[in-house]
């Protein structure tokens, strides 16, 4: 029976839970996620977990922080004066602004909001978090 290997192109239902239970994504309902072992398409625990699974095959894994989204950076959470974000847009926490940095476009969330500064926050909503992940690989290609 063929395993996956890097370079293959794969298809993978899954779910994806927190260490709560709470489901944070999922192919339930659409198609199965598509991508390439080896290119970087997905998290790195993600792609070792689908390599060497055969067609039919299906896991449980929980991958750490360090293999996922990382770990969280204090240094990402920036308070900025109200007056730096357009008077248009109309402000909530929890909402996320496209915003220009060093490193180029990056996508922040309003955590916390007050009449003269807005904090926001450029970790990626999942760093810090192990998760655990229910796959079956349905096609390699």
């Amino acid at each position: 029976m063929t395993q996956a290997s890097s370079g293959d192109t794969v298809r993978v239902r899954y779910t994806g839970r927190l260490n709560d239970g709470t489901v944070f994504d999922s192919s339930e309902g659409r198609d199965p996620l598509e991508f390439t072992l080896g290119s970087g398409q997905v998290i790195p625990g993600f792609d070792e977990a689908v390599t060497g699974m055969a067609v039919g095959d299906s896991s449980t894994v929980t991958i750490e922080s360090e293999n996922a989204y990382g770990p969280r950076d204090e240094e990402m959470v920036q308070d900025v004066a109200r007056s730096e974000i357009p008077a248009d847009i109309e402000l909530a926490v929890g909402m996320q602004l496209q915003a220009s940095g060093s490193g180029g476009e990056m996508v922040v969330t309003i955590v916390e909001l007050s009449d003269d500064s807005v904090k926001l926050d450029a970790n990626h909503p999942l760093a810090g978090q192990a998760l655990t992940f229910d796959l079956e690989l349905v096609e390699i290609t």
